[in-house]
């Protein structure tokens, strides 16, 4: 079986702001950063990226950066979720002009659709935009769980390649790797689990920590790909004190905090999300100094 086109740690970038607007300097200053820290793809404009609070234009705007400046050296997974489903095939529609590798798309959110229902909005996508399509299961956000069976069904289509797995359930990892096919792709959405997730046949994972300590990260992926087992959990200790740091305030607040203590952007969020408080900034910056960062 070939390699899948996305495996190791593809960030899901924060997207910085500055007096209310999107920060495209810094934006790219933090994708140029990535790549030279060895990640092994990008997604832009995922929830990390605050994207219910960007304007349609702003989210196009950020994807099409992202590729431009990527210029192809690693895959861009842009995100295209919506719970309509018209909205997500639009998203992942402009995804596929500007350039995008693939798309990830969340569950629909807060409509708590059937199994049925979820088929049928992953299949309306598959026909209508000829691009990799990773299905995005985060219950914990969107009040609904998509089930291995509806994967086992939407990987029998072209279009819909794998997913980011958010559960943080590693059983059901082993469940979907054996239902789903040798093809699908199997990337975790929950970094402090994700070692786990890779010893039960995961591909990577798309990270929020990556955004703070890339090259970390891509030593710990790199390892875990190869069966450096020994190695990851060094990595895994190493950086397991700053993954739940991140989530001590609502989330991006915290990474943006640890960028802007880097000096990389500003620390800046969009209602309803405020910068993240004192308990969490202490956490973070401890987690910073286990991992060398500062």
């Amino acid at each position: 079986m070939s390699e899948p086109l996305f495996r190791g740690v593809l960030p899901a970038l924060v997207t910085p702001f500055r007096d209310r607007a999107v920060d495209e300097d810094a934006f790219v200053r933090l994708v140029e950063r990535q790549i030279v820290g060895g990640v092994h793809g990008l997604v832009p404009v995922g929830t990390t990226g605050e994207t219910a609070t960007l304007s349609h234009d702003e989210h196009r705007r950020v994807v099409e950066l992202c590729v431009n400046t990527t210029a192809g050296r690693v895959p861009v997974v842009a995100g295209a979720g919506s719970n309509s489903t018209e909205e997500a095939i639009e998203l992942v529609r402009h995804a596929k002009i500007v350039g995008a590798d693939a798309a990830l798309v969340v569950t629909p959110y807060y409509n708590r659709p059937s199994q049925e229902g979820l088929y049928a909005h992953y299949r309306a996508i598959n026909d209508a935009v000829q691009l990799p399509i990773l299905v995005y299961n985060v219950p914990s956000r969107t009040s609904v769980d998509i089930s291995n069976d509806t994967l086992a069904r939407l990987a029998k289509l072209p279009n819909i390649v794998g997913i980011k797995d958010a559960t943080g359930d590693l059983g059901r990892a082993s469940l979907q790797r054996l239902t789903c096919g040798e093809e699908w792709v199997m990337l975790s959405g929950d970094d402090p689990s994700a070692l786990g997730y890779m010893a039960h046949g995961g591909h990577g994972c798309i990270s929020v920590t990556a955004n703070v300590a890339p090259e970390q990260c891509s030593a710990f992926y790199n390892d875990a790909l190869s069966g450096q087992w020994s190695g990851a959990l060094y990595g895994q200790d190493r950086l397991i004190r700053l993954h739940k740091a991140l989530f001590t305030d609502a989330s991006p607040s915290p990474t943006k905090f640890a960028l802007s203590y880097l000096g990389l952007c500003a620390e800046e969020t969009r209602l309803p999300i405020v910068p993240c408080s004192e308990a969490s900034r202490k956490e973070v910056l401890a987690a910073m100094r286990d991992v060398g960062l500062i």
